[in-house]
């Protein structure tokens, strides 16, 4: 079994020294779904939510939650995010928002933490501005699609490296 890397010697809890990495260039792709149902669906579709913007505003509040990452998870390390591209694309057969996070970063550690944070703001936010039209939302499949660069390599959702 291989050793935790947020785990010392004595199984405290601590952050990796990336120190003595190289730096390279990283991208990190992640998505998932929020089920409004169909009202708040024909709502966000036609713009009528009181609180604004539905798609608009979360991928604003998706790129805001990447750039929070360091403050949000313990132990990640704050990054200089080169670009961060959050996506929503309605799924009116399954009356939901499919929302897509693209993470980009030359770095020495991964930017899979940051894309995974931008998903999942931009489906709170979805929640929180059609909660007054429906409280029956399901977020779900938030997953890391594909990550490359670093000593890791390459990663696809499925596939091999």
């Amino acid at each position: 079994m291989s050793k935790l890397s947020h785990v010392d010697n004595s199984g405290k809890a601590t952050m990796v020294d990336v120190s003595a990495k190289e730096k390279t260039s990283r991208i990190a792709v992640a998505q998932g779904k929020i089920f409004v149902g169909k009202e708040a669906f024909e709502h966000i579709q036609e713009n009528k939510i009181k609180k604004g913007d539905v798609l608009s505003i979360a991928q604003i509040s998706g790129i805001m939650g990447a750039k929070k990452t360091s403050e949000l998870i313990p132990l990640c390390h704050n990054l200089f995010l080169s670009k961060v591209d959050v996506s929503c694309e309605l799924d009116e057969k399954e009356s939901a928002v499919w929302v897509k996070a693209t993470a980009k970063t030359e770095g020495k550690t991964g930017v899979e933490m940051e894309a995974l944070t931008a998903v999942s703001v931009a489906c709170l936010t979805i929640y929180d501005m059609c909660k007054a039209v429906n409280k029956e939302m399901v977020i779900s499949e938030i997953q890391l699609l594909e990550k490359s660069g670093g000593k890791s390599g390459h990663f696809k959702f499925g596939g091999e490296k």
